[in-house]
């Protein structure tokens, strides 16, 4: 690891807050807060480790809950006592089930009616899916579907997207929409597992589509 931790301004039980925020849409989802072993695990591994000041422990993030924060960009703030993390959130964020602990509104009096038809950003999951995959490729579990792929290796991966390919022709040739849809989605799957395995990225496959836009 090349940056200096010394850098930071830690307070005086050695934490420092850390913002949290969903690198495509820029919602905020959280504030945690990280000690030195966890900013180290986090910049190590590229999923959020966090300090738990009230069980005075480290955590990783969906170590439990599974929803996972894979962290695309670390920054901190002018005065280096805040650090903002940019992820690829996995599922939700809070531990109520809400996407975000940012929920709660405060009443603000307006002269006027604030704007209501803002565009949301909405999740894109094949970046999670993606980002999940390649995580279950370097820490494979037992039992996981995905780590079986990983082992059984590149022949068998692609027979299964031989076979999934097969399921789409069918379901479109069925004329039937939830069965298409349902094809469609297993042989994206397994086209993300196959380009994880041969470390071919989604932004090189957005560039490559961008050439043929026209």
């Amino acid at each position: 690891m090349n940056f200096d931790l010394k850098i930071l301004k830690w307070n005086e039980q050695g934490l420092i807050p850390a913002i949290v925020q969903e690198y495509d849409s820029r919602e905020v989802l959280m504030l945690a807060y990280m000690n030195e072993e966890a900013l180290t695990k986090t910049l190590s591994s590229k999923v959020a480790h966090y300090y738990s000041r009230s069980r005075k422990e480290l955590w990783k993030k969906g170590e439990t809950s599974g929803n996972f924060q894979f962290v695309k960009e670390l920054t901190y703030d002018c005065d280096a006592d805040t650090i903002l993390l940019k992820v690829n959130q996995v599922g939700v964020a809070c531990h109520t089930g809400s996407k975000t602990c940012f929920f709660n509104t405060i009443p603000l009096e307006l002269n006027e009616e604030p704007e209501t038809n803002i565009k949301k950003t909405q999740l894109n999951i094949l970046d999670d899916l993606y980002e999940v995959i390649k995580y279950r490729k370097g820490n494979p579990l037992e039992g996981s579907y995905t780590s079986y792929l990983f082992e059984k290796g590149i022949d068998k991966i692609l027979k299964k997207v031989g076979e999934e390919t097969s399921e789409v022709i069918i379901g479109a040739k069925n004329n039937d929409e939830s069965e298409l849809v349902y094809e469609i989605s297993d042989l994206v799957y397994h086209l993300l597992v196959l380009m994880v395995n041969q470390n071919v990225t989604l932004d090189t496959i957005e560039q490559e589509l961008k050439k043929r836009r026209s």
